[in-house]
């Protein structure tokens, strides 16, 4: 298993979201953002109740794992995490991050989380007030704050939500906390420096990656020019 603090926080890590790929070909498109010089590989499984849309399940992961040395990122956006998470971490993720408007003690969520053995992380919706997962900050490697209503790829960029993570980057910092912060939702060259400017390290994106017209290694390449504020 990968360790997470072997990617740097003091720079752009970019991270393809699986949801935009071809399906038709979804080896042969890891396998291309990774030589690209992706160092992660983020995961959206969604469950048709907590978001309005079904993805894919453990067995897609199990069948990607062998295509690639990428931290496979699960995020979970689905309704109880702890039941599942060890079918994906079986399955050869990593990380796994949770929502934390789907538990009621979003803490013991994240230490039964820890006794998987994978990195731990923790998102947030847009209209989640950010004090939710201030508490949780010692017990989580990363923290993941949504730009988009979550659920669907191809989503306008809400800068509304950039307050969050900078205070997130605070208070970890305050904290003297090892955390890495990512945003996920309309991140592309347009919009990656005001995110980093916020303190973010680690740009979740799909559309611009797997879809840009020069190619994955280019969009990766100018996402990366972003400079992270701490």
């Amino acid at each position: 298993m990968k360790d997470i603090f072997s990617i740097s926080r003091d720079k752009i890590s970019v991270a393809p979201s699986l949801l935009a790929a071809d399906f038709r070909h979804l080896s042969e498109e890891v396998e291309r953002v990774e030589k690209a010089g992706a160092e992660v590989l983020h995961l959206d499984i969604m469950d048709g109740h907590f978001v309005p849309n079904i993805s894919f399940g453990a067995l897609v992961v199990k069948a990607l794992r062998p295509a690639s040395r990428m931290f496979f990122d699960a995020h979970l956006m689905i309704s109880e995490p702890l039941r599942y998470a060890p079918d994906f971490v079986a399955a050869g993720a990593d990380g796994v991050t949770f929502h934390v408007e789907t538990e009621r003690d979003p803490a013991n969520t994240a230490r039964e989380l820890r006794k998987l053995g994978c990195a731990v992380g923790v998102s947030l919706k847009p209209g989640t007030p950010v004090e939710a997962v201030m508490p949780l900050l010692p017990l989580v490697d990363l923290v993941l704050v949504m730009s988009v209503e979550p659920g669907f790829g191809g989503q306008k960029f809400m800068p509304e939500v950039l307050p969050k993570a900078t205070a997130i980057r605070r208070e970890a910092d305050r904290l003297g906390l090892k955390l890495h912060l990512e945003i996920d939702g309309g991140i592309d060259g347009g919009t990656v420096a005001a995110a980093a400017a916020a303190g973010v390290n680690m740009m979740v994106a799909g559309t611009a990656v797997f879809r840009h017209p020069d190619g994955a290694a280019a969009a990766i390449a100018a996402l990366r020019e972003a400079e992270v504020i701490k």
